[in-house]
């Protein structure tokens, strides 16, 4: 006999659309790009630029680079953090602990997460948002969303909310890790680049921790790789519009590293617990281009931590660190 059902576990990612096609992206960028977290542009001016100009825009463009990236299975983003939770559930089913994955825009969303959790016997749920650098872009998103759902419910399970795992020994040992499985595949070892996904750099001048909680990742994988000053770079990509993001901007200065002498590189994108259409398409594929027309020879992309054993190991050390208040012994 099974023992009762002490807490369960929820993943949160962002959320990808349901297919790669025009109608699906419009669908799914409407609500990413209508959250104030993630746009905080007064409504009255940004909805009908939103709905007018962007959403009429982008949806066929963007469709166009996700099928691009798309498997079999689905989108990437999805499929990988599917396979990562089902390792993750599978580790921990003799302790009878459920786990479900969850995505703050699209689905599977965070009400039917809760849900399973609950009909599963869960009255604790550990809340695990699948971006390593807290900011209030992403990991606040994903509990404003958390407590709307939950507004309306007269009986709240106690929840603990990690904040992040910037920094977490283990989340470092994994991606150096992933940098020395590449050096050792390709034969030699490479210029590494830490790109991150950038935010408007108003946020982090409000308060905002995510551009320290980057740096922090990239100085410890240094530090864990014996890396000198010379041998790295740390750069933010993915900006939009015309308002000024965290600095160094990836593709400027992918174009600048040929002419500095380095012509071979590496790039990882700490911020990503899953590949996706930022990695997959926008490094792999467009910043990989750029540093070619501009003089590079060598280009790899070290991909994200996905379903790798690492990652089901840290997100393990994770869970049981932060669940220790719930944990019965027998």
């Amino acid at each position: 006999m099974k023992s009762k059902v002490n807490y369960g576990v929820l993943l949160i990612n962002l959320g990808t659309p349901k297919a790669p096609t025009a109608p699906e992206v419009r669908q799914f960028l409407r609500e990413f790009l209508s959250d104030p977290r993630v746009v905080d542009l007064n409504p009255l001016l940004w909805k009908p630029i939103l709905n007018a100009v962007i959403l009429t825009i982008r949806p066929p463009k963007v469709a166009k680079v996700y099928q691009l990236v798309w498997m079999e299975e689905g989108s990437p983003l999805l499929v990988y953090s599917q396979r990562l939770k089902e390792k993750v559930a599978t580790a921990l089913i003799e302790q009878n602990v459920p786990v479900e994955l969850a995505m703050t825009y699209g689905e599977p969303s965070i009400s039917d997460g809760i849900t399973k959790l609950r009909q599963a016997g869960a009255e604790k749920i550990l809340i695990l948002p699948m971006y390593p650098q807290f900011s209030s872009t992403t990991t606040a998103a994903a509990y404003d969303k958390l407590m709307s759902v939950l507004k309306n419910n007269p009986h709240w399970p106690s929840l603990h909310l990690i904040h992040d795992y910037a920094d977490h020994p283990l989340y470092i040992k994994a991606l150096a890790n992933s940098v020395s499985k590449q050096w050792v595949e390709q034969g030699e070892k490479r210029h590494l680049v830490f790109s991150y996904h950038g935010i408007p750099k108003r946020y982090v001048q409000n308060g905002d921790p995510y551009a320290k909680r980057c740096e922090a990742t990239s100085q410890a994988v240094a530090e864990l790789l014996q890396l000198e000053d010379e041998d790295w770079t740390h750069v933010y990509q993915s900006r939009f519009g015309r308002e000024e993001w965290l600095k160094p901007y990836a593709d400027a200065t992918i174009r600048s590293l040929p002419d500095m002498g380095i012509k071979k590189i590496n790039v990882i994108s700490p911020a990503f617990a899953a590949d996706c259409i930022e990695t997959l398409e926008e490094i792999k594929l467009e910043l990989g281009n750029e540093f070619g027309d501009h003089g590079g020879t060598a280009f790899d992309y070290v991909p994200a931590l996905n379903d790798g054993d690492d990652h089901v190991t840290l997100y393990l050390a994770l869970i049981e660190a932060n669940t220790r208040q719930w944990q019965t012994i027998g």
